[in-house]
């Protein structure tokens, strides 16, 4: 072993050196461990990886601190053995499926484990080596502007053909995409890039190297997010263009694309309609109207997730060719909204100048769907399940064609009866609730949102319900796992008579609904009377299903299952029935996916709710919020969620009677954090309080008043008549009638 090492070591300050990892002899084993990483060596040639090597280097370098008396010792033996594990586990952890590694990227993995292992001086000494190898590295090297020549590889281009490495035209890209943006590195992106590539890589494969060279550095500068965006796009440009058979420099640079994008926008909307993936009537507008209001540097405002989260389920695309650039895909939007629009031209140029600029931004079904050949624009579905077989199956069929247009879907599930409850049709007795939540559980897993993202669906289930102790276990990871639905989000729906049973340490009762049918639809006082009706019968023996538990102790699962699952969900029924602005046409029985929305259900109607979020960071500057910005917004962003529900494509007509008789919106907010640190204001301070208070007090007052002017345009919903709005009453009034309701709690 000594004549071993001074054979192949070097020295530094006298010290004897081992050779790192590409420098170890290969140790010869039958089958050497490779863990699916291949290694790219200097040379840029790619080689198995060898965990062989990296014991060999280890025990070289302990050899080189201890003398070769360390060869025949245990210790250092079972510590190589513990490092070399080490090393091969970070990798699989960060790559689990395997990939490629460079050798510096193992060497450096080889460094920290021994530094943690406390290997300081043989840390010490196999940095020191690394550097003096490096040097060498340099010294020799051939240069084609500052990348070594070691890195003139070729690429395979997609028609097979080989080609050398265009370095120049990276260095433009890549300088291109730092341009106006500080603390960025362009040389550092191309260096890393070039590093990591190797002979016979793939020409697609170096753009996305780029990209990841760029995005690797993010934690370091949130910057560098522009970077990998923009970097992104080139990818993206390419793609569009060569689909279109549009001519393209070997890399179409956005500077380029100010001459090229209004050729490119009218070529993407006649091959998108005649692929069959667009409206016909999009070509029936005056493209070039169109084409002239793009603006194109606005593709420069994406960070890498946004423009990577819209590149994987947004764009339009074709066999997984993506072709519908961000503009453009604005601009579709756009279009699809204006479609019943006189003036449509003009309405468009609005709608497209207020999505592209994220000062407001539609809702996900929107984006994905406008202007397409099924523009299902709503974003969730609320369904009441009847208590029969053949609307139980009705119901989740109703939950498949719902999602597969991207539809999320909120269920009431309280009308069905509970387990041991009796079925006259059959004289048999029921299973209860639970086996029909795990059908549209796995309803929602089949049936994924238009392709794009997985179904989602929540379950609703009123407390009082005799079947509510087995609902708080169904996301659990224990149990029976035929009464479990891990896909699935459930929510109780908790009337305020449970919560004063709760603080008044009283008894609860379950019922099966079929025996209670009107508490179902009751509220307030009038569920109270009726709740307290029953729980008579029950002592008196005349109802057939029934339990008492302690409030608290069913209060406490709650809670705990909240904790230890997540679910289910905390949602309370008397407030939003009592404050319900159209609590005339029928109770609320149950809020949506996000429990955000509002409305009743029945037999004949599925509520819809048509979504749209102000960024409320756009509407802020150094004089605090800009309400005449925020008003120009909301007005025109009313008139687009307004236009969903004509435009929109009902996949069952439930739905569509209830969104084309009651019109409902939501005009919600997001970039609060974000105007706050705008603002300069902490989260947690009474100025943020305040500012909160004032910012939605404006958002709600500007709502109201253009939903006003456009039931002046248009005349107002169907059934407006007997709601809280035709008798004067807005929402912040309603306060007064809860509080009358609950009688002081």
């Amino acid at each position: 072993m000594a004549s071993e090492l001074s054979a192949n070591d070097t020295t530094i300050d006298g010290i004897a050196v081992p050779p790192t990892i590409d420098d170890a002899k290969h140790q010869e084993t039958e089958q050497p461990a490779s863990f699916g990483f291949q290694v790219i060596r200097r040379n840029g040639k790619v080689t198995h990886f060898d965990i062989n090597k990296i014991a060999v280097a280890m025990t070289k370098a302990f050899l080189a601190v201890e003398g070769g008396n360390a060869a025949a010792s245990s210790r250092v033996h079972d510590t190589v053995k513990e490092l070399t594990d080490q090393v091969v586990d970070a990798f699989q952890r960060r790559m689990p499926n395997g990939g490629t590694l460079h050798i510096e990227d193992i060497q450096d993995q080889v460094e920290l484990a021994l530094m943690r292992n406390n290997q300081h001086q043989v840390a010490r000494n196999y940095i020191l080596y690394r550097t003096e190898r490096a040097k060498e590295r340099a010294e020799q090297a051939v240069t084609d502007g500052d990348i070594p020549e070691e890195h003139k590889i070729n690429v395979i281009r997609a028609d097979g053909s080989s080609a050398p490495l265009d370095v120049k035209g990276m260095r433009a890209l890549v300088t291109e995409s730092s341009e106006g943006l500080e603390e960025v590195d362009a040389e550092r992106i191309l260096n890393d890039t070039c590093r990591n590539l190797f002979d016979g890589v793939k020409e697609s494969d170096v753009a996305q190297a780029l990209c990841m060279s760029a995005r690797t550095l993010i934690e370091l500068e949130p910057n560098y997010s522009y970077v990998s965006a923009r970097l992104l796009l080139n990818t993206l440009r390419q793609e569009a263009l060569g689909f279109l058979d549009m001519p393209t420099n070997n890399i179409t640079t956005q500077a380029d694309m100010g001459t090229v994008y209004g050729d490119y926008f009218k070529n993407y909307i006649h091959r998108a309609i005649e692929l069959e993936l667009l409206d016909s009537r999009l070509g029936q507008y005056d493209l070039d109207k169109l084409a002239s209001a793009i603006d194109y540097e606005r593709d420069l405002q994406f960070t890498y997730l946004g423009l990577q989260t819209l590149y994987d389920r947004y764009f339009i695309h074709s066999d997984d060719t993506r072709f519908e650039l961000p503009q453009a895909f604005f601009m579709r939007v756009a279009m699809g909204l204006a479609i019943n629009e006189i003036d449509r031209e003009t309405r468009t140029i609005e709608f497209y100048k207020l999505l592209s600029s994220f000062d407001f931004m539609s809702s996900t079904p929107t984006l994905f769907n406008s202007g397409t050949l099924r523009p299902q624009l709503s974003s969730c579905y609320l369904t009441t399940v009847p208590d029969h077989l053949e609307g139980i199956y009705g119901a989740i069929k109703d939950n498949a064609l719902l999602s597969k247009f991207a539809g999320g879907l909120g269920n009431d599930w309280t009308p069905v009866r509970g387990l041991g409850a009796h079925i006259k049709g059959t004289n048999g007795k029921s299973q209860g609730v639970v086996p029909f939540l795990k059908v549209a559980n796995d309803t929602a897993v089949a049936v994924n949102q238009g392709g794009k993202r997985k179904g989602a669906v929540c379950a609703y289930l009123e407390t009082w319900h005799i079947d509510v102790e087995d609902f708080l276990d169904l996301r659990k990871n224990t149990g029976d796992d035929r009464r479990r639905t891990h896909d699935m989000n459930t929510a109780n729906w908790i009337p305020d008579l449970f919560m004063k049973r709760v603080a008044e340490e009283q008894d609860w009762t379950l019922f099966s609904p079929n025996e209670t049918p009107d508490l179902h639809d009751l509220t307030g006082k009038a569920f109270e009377k009726a709740y307290v009706a029953y729980e008579e019968k029950a002592k008196n023996g005349e109802m057939r299903i029934h339990k008492t538990v302690k409030a608290n102790d069913l209060w406490r699962k709650m809670l705990g299952m909240l904790f230890e699952t997540g679910h289910p969900w905390v949602t309370f029924k008397d407030p939003c029935n009592l404050r319900y602005t159209n609590q005339h046409m029928g109770a609320v029985h149950s809020s949506n996916l996000c429990t955000e929305i509002t409305l009743h259900t029945n037999d004949g109607e599925i509520a819809v709710c048509n979504l749209g979020s102000v960024n409320l960071a756009a509407h802020v500057d150094e004089n605090g919020l800009n309400q005449e910005k925020l008003q120009k917004t909301i007005n025109t962003a009313m008139r687009m969620l307004d236009n969903v529900i004509d435009y929109n494509f009902y996949s069952v007509p439930q739905a569509r009677n209830s969104n084309l008789r009651h019109r409902p919106v939501g005009l919600g907010i997001m970039g609060f954090q974000d105007a706050l640190y705008k603002l300069k204001l902490p989260y947690s301070s009474n100025e943020a309080i305040e500012f909160a208070d004032r910012s939605m007090e404006n958002v709600s007052y500007y709502t109201i008043q253009a939903s006003t002017d456009l039931a002046e345009e248009r005349g107002r919903y169907s059934s407006f008549e007997g709601s809280l709005w035709s008798q004067g009453i807005m929402p912040i009034d309603s306060m007064k009638k809860l509080g009358s309701e609950r009688g002081g709690y």
